[in-house]
């Protein structure tokens, strides 16, 4: 809607894990380096615990690309992903059983599925490949699911092991660990990333990335000003950055300006508060602005 008015060929703050968008932040970087580092050296188990709205996900698929598009990765790993991993032990190795490429969809015995699944690790581990286990949302993993992936993970060769899990979880994945049942899993968590919400200069070079890449090459878009309410309000976390920047744009072309001030942020504090009545049934005054003005522009085109 606003996208012309600056200058954007895409939406810039969609909510959309966009792989293409990824910011290259400390933190986020320096986790996604840990991720690396993990496959490389064959640890068994990391763990990366977040917020809600910090960014897991976007780091989960630029790993998952990262195996899936990159040559020496493809050659060395075979992924599997489990985008949601609340199910029973059965549904759990009847998903593995799929990503491994094993017709198991109709098998209901967990230790006739957990043998098919051992053997086509040992399978892949005799053309040199490792299984990398990816989950997200862990902190939905049922108990009983959490252990049947653990036994997956008992694979092993004297010199190597042959599976490979990395979990992304909100800070609930702690809780759940903490379990006196899980200690032998928490002994196999070698590593752990926490990411933290942004600074005010992370914001800045957040949004100043994302415009870019979406194309816009014009003067400074959201003020110093701005940015500070923008860290203010949304407590640097990503998901609510991208939201609240989004509006404040709404905000600004809704007003036909270049540039986005504190009040735009504002704005879109007040139409973003969950605790806003009747929120389903009511209108965002933000996009009836901006719907307003789209019609006159088309109605003044009509007339010429």
């Amino acid at each position: 809607m606003y996208e012309a008015h600056f200058g954007l060929k895409q939406p810039p703050f969609s909510l959309s894990p966009d792989t293409a968008l990824f910011v290259r932040l400390d933190d986020h970087e320096a986790c996604y380096q840990l991720l690396t580092h993990v496959l490389d050296t064959g640890e068994g188990f990391l763990k990366v615990i977040g917020d809600v709205g910090t960014g897991k996900t976007i780091l989960c698929r630029r790993l998952l690309r990262f195996l899936s598009d990159d040559e020496a990765a493809r050659e060395r790993f075979h992924s599997v992903y489990i985008p949601n991993p609340m199910l029973s032990p059965v549904g759990l190795y009847r998903a593995v059983g799929q990503e491994l490429g094993l017709e198991t969809p109709l098998q209901a015995d967990n230790a006739a599925l957990l043998e098919h699944i051992n053997q086509k690790i040992l399978d892949l581990a005799q053309q040199q490949r490792g299984v990398v286990i990816v989950v997200d949302e862990a902190q939905s993993l049922p108990p009983a699911t959490l252990e049947a992936l653990r036994l997956i993970t008992n694979l092993e060769t004297e010199r190597q092991k042959l599976v490979q899990v990395i979990l992304f979880g909100q800070p609930e994945l702690d809780e759940l660990l903490d379990q006196n049942r899980f200690r032998q899993l928490r002994q196999r968590i070698t590593f752990a990333h926490y990411l933290k919400p942004l600074s005010r200069t992370a914001i800045r070079q957040y949004l100043d990335f994302r415009l870019t890449q979406s194309g816009y090459n014009g003067p400074t878009l959201v003020t110093d000003r701005a940015i500070k309410r923008l860290h203010q309000l949304s407590g640097g976390i990503p998901r609510m950055i991208n939201v609240l920047t989004h509006k404040a744009l709404l905000s600004a072309y809704a007003d036909q300006r270049r540039q986005v001030n504190p009040a735009d942020f504002d704005r879109a504090w007040r139409d973003s508060k969950p605790e806003t009545p009747r929120l389903t049934a009511r209108v965002a005054p933000l996009a009836t602005m901006a719907a307003v003005l789209l019609l006159a522009a088309v109605s003044v085109w009509s007339l010429l």
